[in-house]
Parts: structure tokens; sequence; C-alpha cells
């Protein structure tokens, strides 16, 4: 089934808490990016209010709201029939998206990072956590492979090499090959938290002042980040959602020179699960904790993940289950 851009959870109990951040009925600044209605076109409210980035982008969002919206108007699972509504996407990084579940500004939030996940359980903003996927992040360069990285290599290696090879041709600039660099999207996502873990890990700082001439910022999502590195031939850390989602011709650009595959401890460290948090406030909250229970269910989300595919049949995202 091709959904690209173009154990029963009935035990799952909610009790959503009073809190002082915005509430839900307050006006939210926010204006979706995208809207689906499951094929409903008679749907106009909008009653429940997604973010994430990533996901959103190569449109696993868009696929889970419009199977929800239709799994609710078909009353299926035993649960109760819905009128026909439309459900929000707002794109967000990690970092935005759980400052927008904090403000009830939207009401389940799709995110990369599990501190900052806990930090929002622990003081009552989230009220339910739940794994739905797995993403994998990839190391991606050049063909020139400038920074001589081996497929021998550890992933901190690797980044011990663009650090060594970029702080060199700084230098003294490679006259017939591209410069080692890497591009960073540097806004808070969990990419850039990622890569920030890998290079603090090695003991580099490259974003401190004055900020290394190789570490290039490059504050834009993940499909924008993805395509620049291809054009500028720089090294950058990127998900194999965005890959699989991104145009033929930025991937054939780019070599993947490390990637998770879920069986090597080398390779979890580039593993990159998705949770669903619930916030306090959703507008629905009947509608939001149904949404939560569907995303685990077998022959709800986690059955749209299995069959969200690119138009050659590779799975783009791991179920949970």
């Amino acid at each position: 089934m091709y959904l690209l851009l173009s154990d029963s959870n009935d035990s799952l109990k909610l009790s959503f808490q009073t809190s002082n951040a915005l509430s839900a009925t307050s006006e939210s600044p926010l204006t979706p990016t995208r809207t689906y209605n499951g094929g409903y076109t008679e749907a106009k409210d909008i009653r429940l209010r997604l973010a994430n980035g990533g996901a959103g982008q190569s449109g696993l969002i868009g696929a889970f709201a419009n199977a929800f919206v239709k799994s609710c108007v078909e009353g299926s699972e035993g649960e109760a029939k819905e009128a026909a509504f439309l459900v929000g996407w707002y794109l967000g990084d990690t970092t935005q998206s759980l400052a927008y579940l904090s403000s009830n500004w939207v009401d389940v939030a799709f995110t990369y990072n599990a501190a900052a996940e806990m930090a929002l359980v622990r003081n009552g903003k989230a009220i339910a956590r739940e794994l739905v996927f797995l993403d994998h992040f990839y190391l991606v360069g050049p063909p020139s492979n400038p920074a001589q990285l081996s497929p021998q290599d550890l992933v901190q290696d690797m980044f011990a090499k663009i650090v060594a090879n970029g702080a060199l041709d700084a230098l003294a600039p490679p006259g017939e090959r591209p410069p080692t660099r890497f591009l960073s999207r540097f806004d808070k996502s969990a990419t850039n938290i990622k890569e920030s873990d890998l290079l603090i890990g090695i003991g580099q700082v490259p974003w401190a002042l004055p900020p290394a001439v190789w570490y290039h910022v490059y504050p834009r999502f993940p499909i924008e980040a993805l395509k620049a590195a291809s054009v500028l031939q720089e090294y950058t850390l990127t998900d194999r959602g965005t890959w699989l989602s991104s145009d033929k011709k930025v991937c054939d650009a780019l070599t993947v020179y490390k990637e998770c595959k879920n069986n090597l401890e080398d390779d979890k460290v580039l593993l990159n699960p998705c949770n669903a948090l619930l916030g306090a406030n959703p507008l629905d909250k009947d509608l939001a904790a149904r949404f939560m229970r569907w995303l685990l269910s077998p022959v709800g989300g986690q059955k749209v993940v299995r069959e969200f595919k690119t138009m050659s049949g590779q799975m783009i995202y791991a179920p949970a289950t």
C-alpha cells in the first residue's frame, strides 16, 4: 500500500488533570500545516491536533490521520461511530512539538527525545506516552568521501574523521575535491540533538564560539536540509523516513555511510524511536484517548506503519509491535 505523500489496548485508562498551562479552549496561534478528513469531504471541524516534523513531511502523520478518521466513522474495533471530522497536522521539530503540547496548542505530539518527553510527563503536561514506531538515523555525505570514512568505522569514529579532516581542509582548502564539511540543522530537533550528542561524545563542540569553519549551520526541516547537503556536497545526519521520502536526485547525489539496522550494538546508537505524547487538556478528551489506543492497535496505527511504503515497496518505518 503506497501512502507516501502523493495487544489490544482496551485497558489504557487516562486521567485528565487540570493544568496551569493555556486552557484547551483558549485560542491557539497555530495554523495547521495540513488537515486530513479521511476522504469525508463533509468534515468541517478540527477535533484532533497532531504535531510532528519529519514523519509529517514523509506523509505518515497524514496516513495516521486519514485512517483514524475512517476508523471512527465506521466504528471499528467495537468503538462507537463518530461523525466525520478533521485532523490537523502542525509542523514542528521535537522541541517545538513538545512546546505546542505543553501550551495545549496540540493534543498529541510525536517526538523523539526520551528525556524531554519524560520531563513533560513528570510535570503533568503530558498524561500518556507510548512508543508508536521506529525511525533510524543515517549518516550520509558526498560520494567523493573527503573525510575518508570506512564502512568498518564506528559512527563515533566517522564523526571524529569529519572533525579532523574538516579542520585540516579549513586550514588548507583542497583544490580538486569538495572540502570536508558537516551540515547541521542546528534547530533543537531530535536529529540536531543526536548529532550534538555524538560530537560531545568525542569531545567536540563545533558550535561554540568561534564556530568551526567546517560546521555548516542550516536550520531547516529534514527534507530541505538533506537537499542542501546534496547540493553542497556535505555530510549530514538524516533519518530513514526523510531519506526514502526525498527526491531520487537528492539521494543519488549522496552516499549512506552508516545506518541503523536494529541488530548491531554500534548501529543501535542510530535508532530513532518515536513516542506519542497525549496532552493534559486536549480539545476532545474522549477522541484523543481513543486515538492513543488506536495508534497501538495491530489493526489500527501499527497496521498503518507496516503498510507505509515507498513506490518500490520499501518499508519506511518499523512498527513498535
